[in-house]
């Protein structure tokens, strides 16, 4: 008797899971809630949050060099998102996740108009033109 396995990855339900995670450290950072995994969700989503933006805009390097420099890239955000804010007078944790989130989402879009503008290129070129 022959066993059939099927083969499946792990991988996108530990993103999904750590995605639910880092955006209820936003949520709960954002309502000021006095839960103890405040903290550490929050710090989750301020490093993922700009880590992902980064590695999506990175797509031409091995796997190995985009994760360490979306890191890198990532503690580089957040460090001037703090610089700015202490530099103005302006420290709050509400503020830095707003700030942070804005900036993943500004580093993320040319990225999406960049796919949007390729997929419609290569639908137009993959249907072939009809002759009349």
């Amino acid at each position: 008797m022959q066993t059939i396995r099927i083969k499946t990855s792990s991988l996108p339900l530990l993103a999904g899971g750590a995605t639910a995670v880092a955006l209820t450290g936003a949520l709960l950072a954002l309502i000021d809630s006095a839960s103890p995994l405040r903290g550490p969700c929050t710090l989750l989503f301020l490093f993922a949050a700009p880590a992902v933006a980064l590695a999506a805009a990175l797509r031409g390097l091995d796997p190995f060099g985009r994760v360490l420099c979306a890191l890198a890239g990532s503690v580089v955000v957040n460090m001037l998102v703090a610089q700015g804010m202490l530099a103005v007078h302006r420290w709050s944790v509400r503020g830095g996740v707003v700030a942070v989130t804005v900036l993943s989402l500004l580093l993320l879009l040319p990225v999406l108009i960049r796919e949007r503008i390729s997929g419609k290129r290569t639908q137009d070129r993959a249907t072939p033109a009809k002759v009349a």
